[in-house]
């Protein structure tokens, strides 16, 4: 199923205070491993996960790591950037 996303910029939830935007450039049974990332801390915010994922998709991803593996037993749920709906 992530192969299809393989490539393209997605969007990670994360059970933590987190959520991490960027290309997924590959996976393994452990790990996501995101490029040209931008892992957002929810707490430095008052914005939601969701407006700050719209308002990312609305003016592009601010990226502020070139590499992130992120530990997949930690990940709520991965989507395309592209499928984000902004209502």
């Amino acid at each position: 199923m992530l192969e299809e996303f393989v490539g393209q910029k997605v969007v990670v939830d994360l059970r933590s205070p987190f959520v991490c935007l960027g290309v997924l450039a590959g996976y393994d049974d452990l790990h996501l491993d995101v490029r040209a990332a931008d892992l957002h801390d929810l707490r430095d915010t008052v914005t939601t996960r969701e407006i700050y994922v719209a308002e990312s998709k609305a003016t592009g991803v601010k990226r502020n790591r070139k590499r992130v593996l992120l530990v997949r037993a930690e990940v709520v749920a991965v989507s395309l950037l592209a499928d984000v709906v902004a209502e």
